[in-house]
């Protein structure tokens, strides 16, 4: 059974809200295969990807929102080997701006 967190412990997703994302309207850097049937590798990008980019949409299929992408390369380890999914840094100047401190 999974404790749920401490008051004093941050929460992964209170981290990740003080990243800023700067869009590149029309220029996602990732991209899915179209697919009638998810993969397996698809579908374990819904549960580890840390920014939860990826979803199921009422079809049934894996859907990406590269908005927030933290850059982390989890999603090429998985799925891009199996041609799931193509994936480029993004432009300079966009993509994830990370906040420390």
């Amino acid at each position: 059974m999974v404790e749920p967190p401490k008051v004093d412990e941050p929460r992964v997703e209170d981290k990740l809200f003080q990243n800023r994302y700067l869009v590149d309207a029309g220029r996602p850097h990732v991209k899915i295969r179209a697919h009638i049937e998810p993969s397996p590798e698809l579908l374990a990008l819904i549960k580890i990807c840390p920014a939860r980019c990826y979803e199921l949409n009422a079809k049934g299929q894996v859907e990406v929102a590269p908005d927030g992408c933290m850059e982390c390369g989890t999603c090429r380890v998985i799925a891009e080997p199996t041609g799931d999914i193509e994936w480029g840094y993004p432009r300079g100047g966009y993509g994830v701006l990370f906040k420390f401190g």
